[in-house]
């Protein structure tokens, strides 16, 4: 039997689990370290589970790192923490969010995220390190309108 998942902020102890699931789901780790105060992990029976990440630029937000332990995939363990980092994004007067993606264009729709093109995103994420070289150039880029 599974426990109870509960969602809080990330803090700097949980840096070397966010950054061992991030690894271990092949997702970039880089800049995680200067944004990990503003990720929201997943923990059961305490340890992290899942974590997502939203990384501020401007008026804008970068949804990054969204990842979930293997035995917790199927849970919705993943919507409880985009749900939860949404939710932040527009407390805290986020235009929009975007993200970056090689496997779950299916995925993200489902919280109203459409495709778009590299071309009209905003500057300041297009200068966010994920964007310029954490993620390859055949990423598709989704965007959520807040």
């Amino acid at each position: 039997m599974y426990s109870r998942v509960v969602i809080r902020a990330a803090s700097t102890e949980d840096l070397p689990a966010i950054e061992a699931l991030l690894t271990a789901s092949e997702l970039p780790t880089a800049g995680v370290r200067d944004e990990v105060c503003s990720f929201l992990v997943a923990e059961a029976d305490m340890q992290v589970v899942g974590v997502v990440g939203m990384e501020r630029r401007g008026r804008y937000g970068l949804l990054r790192s969204t990842a979930v332990a293997p035995e917790w995939r199927g849970r919705r363990v993943a919507k409880q923490l985009v749900e939860r980092i949404i939710a932040a994004a527009e407390a805290h007067g986020v235009n929009a969010l975007y993200l970056l993606t090689t496997t779950a264009d299916r995925y993200f729709p489902s919280f109203g995220f459409a495709t778009t093109t590299r071309e009209v995103v905003p500057e300041d994420i297009k200068e966010s390190e994920e964007f310029r070289e954490a993620c390859p150039a055949s990423a598709t880029v989704m965007c959520l309108d807040l």
